[in-house]
């Protein structure tokens, strides 16, 4: 039952974005079904094998004592504070700070080229697989590991001569995942850690399958693939703790936008459902007045997007009885962002069934939101100045794409729950 749901709900991602496409004709099948079957393969080995799970708890085993280690620097900085309850003192202290410690450790990897390392086998053998440019599969592999203004460095110089197909691809890469360093954050919030881990993975193919059948490549002769590829190894570091301290301060930047952000969201919805509350007995005391016997109830900017986003909930394989629930995650994630969502879903995980716990978690597994179309203007486009006009048209599709590609990502995951 559960995988021909998962196939119900591929179908209709693949029908979406086959509508949304620029170019029909020019679909590449091979880029298609080469990616579909990454990521089954890939989901069937991470969440239906026993070896498969094995190696992703070991994984994620590791992943949690490097957490631990942060442990030490938050009780130097705040002491007795960090011992404090409330969700309230646990995001602040654990999942904000941690978040600066990962991005300084990446910065590491990067400087000593281990980053790098993996980047270039993991794009070179989607590039092998998929029939897709090197630099669109270099762009997408650093996907997986960094956010989407850090993911295109590592093809800077080739972004002014791009056709808009391998652009399309870069902007769909990084918005269809979430950078290394704010995935920890999720799963101190309570999203499990191995769901999280599966889906940055399975972002790089889906990425390129969404990218290349809503901007398929009409002028392959004039791809980067005709130039010589070598990944920009520029590092702006001059030796490892220098590498630390500029990964600990780019953190530390991202986590005042995250707080201010979250500060800012969550008290704009609160206001604005207080409207929709003033609204709602307004209306009521309309139809009392009248002597109907109808009246709202519930009416609340997550009542309204569970109802719109409900029907692709199921689709994509959650129990219908939760499909509500689970619509409002995903309109939050796309109307709001993903930090968002994720900080309304953690809390309800234990109340909710443990597929759409599954199908949610990889949902929301993407920076694919509105406000993203002002960071792909503001990193995309000063990395590459001459294509921002590419960039701003293109934006509100990569966005959809972005959010295709996460939901296909949920729909083939639940076939293996």
């Amino acid at each position: 039952m559960n995988i021909l749901w998962g196939m119900a709900g591929i179908l209709t991602i693949l029908t979406i974005a086959f509508l949304l496409s620029s170019d029909r004709k020019s679909i590449k099948l091979r880029t298609v079904l080469g990616g579909l079957s990454i990521q089954i393969m890939f989901a069937f080995i991470v969440l239906y094998s026993t070896a498969g799970q094995e190696i992703l708890l070991w994984f994620t085993d590791i992943v949690n004592a490097i957490i631990g280690f942060t442990d030490e620097g938050i009780d130097f900085l705040f002491g007795g504070l960090y011992d404090a309850e409330g969700i309230g003192m646990v995001f602040a202290f654990e999942v904000l700070t941690i978040i600066i410690f990962f991005s300084s450790l990446i910065s590491v990897l990067y400087y000593l080229g281990i980053m790098q390392f993996f980047i270039k086998i993991i794009g070179g053998a989607l590039s092998w697989l998929l029939g897709t440019s090197r630099t669109e599969s270099l762009s997408a592999s650093a996907n997986i590991f960094v956010g989407q203004t850090e993911a295109p460095l590592v093809v800077k110089p080739f972004l002014p001569t791009m056709t808009r197909s391998e652009l399309f691809a870069v902007m769909t890469g990084g918005l269809a995942s979430v950078a290394g360093s704010v995935l920890v954050g999720y799963s101190l919030l309570g999203v499990p850690l191995e769901y999280l881990l599966a889906a940055s993975f399975m972002a790089a193919p889906s990425g390129l399958v969404m990218a290349k059948i809503i901007m398929p490549e009409t002028r392959p002769e004039e791809s980067s693939d005709h130039q010589p590829v070598e990944m920009d190894d520029d590092k702006e570091s001059y030796n490892v703790i220098d590498a630390a301290a500029r990964g600990a301060s780019t953190g530390l930047q991202l986590v005042l936008n995250i707080a201010a952000m979250l500060l800012a969201f969550i008290a704009l919805v609160a206001l604005l459902n207080g409207g929709l509350g003033v609204i709602q007995s307004g209306f009521n005391w309309v139809m009392d007045f009248f002597g109907a016997a109808f009246q709202l109830e519930g009416l609340t900017l997550q009542n309204i997007l569970g109802a719109i986003f409900a029907p692709l909930a199921f689709m994509i394989g959650v129990p219908w009885a939760e499909a509500l629930q689970a619509g409002n995650f995903i309109g939050q994630k796309l109307i709001l962002n993903e930090f968002v969502a994720y900080a309304n879903f953690a809390p309800q995980i234990e109340d909710l069934d443990p597929k759409t716990v599954l199908v949610v978690s990889f949902a929301l597994c993407g920076f694919a939101n509105v406000a993203s179309l002002g960071i792909l203007l503001g990193g995309l486009g000063k990395l590459a100045p001459s294509r921002r006009g590419d960039i701003a048209q293109l934006g509100v599709k990569a966005i959809l794409a972005g959010t295709l590609a996460s939901l296909l990502n949920a729909s083939i995951a639940g076939m293996f729950f």
